[in-house]
């Protein structure tokens, strides 16, 4: 099974270079890494140009490229394109695979004789700008996953799931912020066979595009509620999705 892990930047500075280094590290070298960015004025290129030979070294294929997009999920929909795996697989500029055996567990968690899994997923720590971990994310992955889970919020973490390429339909451009949301929820409904790892297979950087305008997105995302899930049985979710995080806000803190 190979897979595609694909990185969206623009302008990322060192984020990338964190990124880069926990995907070359992977002791499973079935994989190719794509880069697609958005015509960065810093040295993003130059940077992945300068890593190529220590992929080549490892016998990873580096595919990338570099002009102007039409925001985030556009350049997602262009990995997805350049794309050849089996499974894709996005860790965008900042996030970091969780660590150098991640791959190689997330394959040798599909039981013995089972088919390859259409999606898989785990579990997600949060980390600050300098890679420190601020705690596990206040939404945990569900021990069995189908598209409804999505009716109580993004359970799973985009970094932390692997679907596959066949499978996996463009993000609908329509949505600026929640997009992937409404991606997983279209990959899980075509899913028919979903593997829980049991892994923490990502760490994602607090603070991303969906956060810095959160009122959008969640206006967004109540929007891809009422899609799947139906007008009212949404409007009595999120007065629920209220009193939780109230409540986790006053033990825990706002991860």
């Amino acid at each position: 099974m190979k897979v595609s892990i694909i990185t969206i930047t623009f302008n990322p500075g060192a984020l990338f270079d964190r990124t880069a280094q926990s995907i070359l590290n992977q002791t499973c070298g079935d994989f190719e890494f794509v880069v697609v960015d958005g015509k960065s004025s810093d040295d993003t290129i130059t940077k992945v140009q300068q890593l190529m030979p220590a992929f080549k070294e490892k016998g990873i294929p580096v595919r990338w490229t570099s002009e102007p997009d039409k925001g985030i999920y556009d350049a997602m929909n262009k990995g997805l394109r350049l794309a050849s795996g089996d499974y894709v697989w996005f860790m965008n500029a900042g996030d970091v695979i969780s660590s150098p055996t991640t791959l190689e567990a997330v394959f040798s968690s599909i039981p013995s004789g089972k088919n390859e899994p259409d999606f898989m997923y785990g579990e997600t720590l949060i980390v600050d700008a300098n890679g420190g971990i601020m705690g596990e994310r206040r939404l945990k992955a569900p021990k069995e996953l189908t598209w409804t889970s999505f009716r109580m919020g993004m359970l799973v973490c985009h970094q932390s799931m692997l679907v596959k390429r066949t499978m996996a339909p463009e993000y609908d451009l329509s949505y600026r912020y929640s997009s992937d949301f409404d991606w997983t929820i279209r990959c899980l409904k075509k899913a028919r066979y979903i593997h829980n790892t049991g892994l923490v297979i990502a760490h994602f950087l607090d603070g991303g595009v969906s956060k810095k305008k959160m009122k959008a997105s969640l206006k967004e995302r109540f929007n891809i509620m009422t899609v799947y899930y139906g007008w009212l049985p949404t409007v009595i979710r999120h007065l629920w999705f209220v009193c939780r995080a109230a409540w986790f806000k006053l033990f825990h803190g706002w991860i």
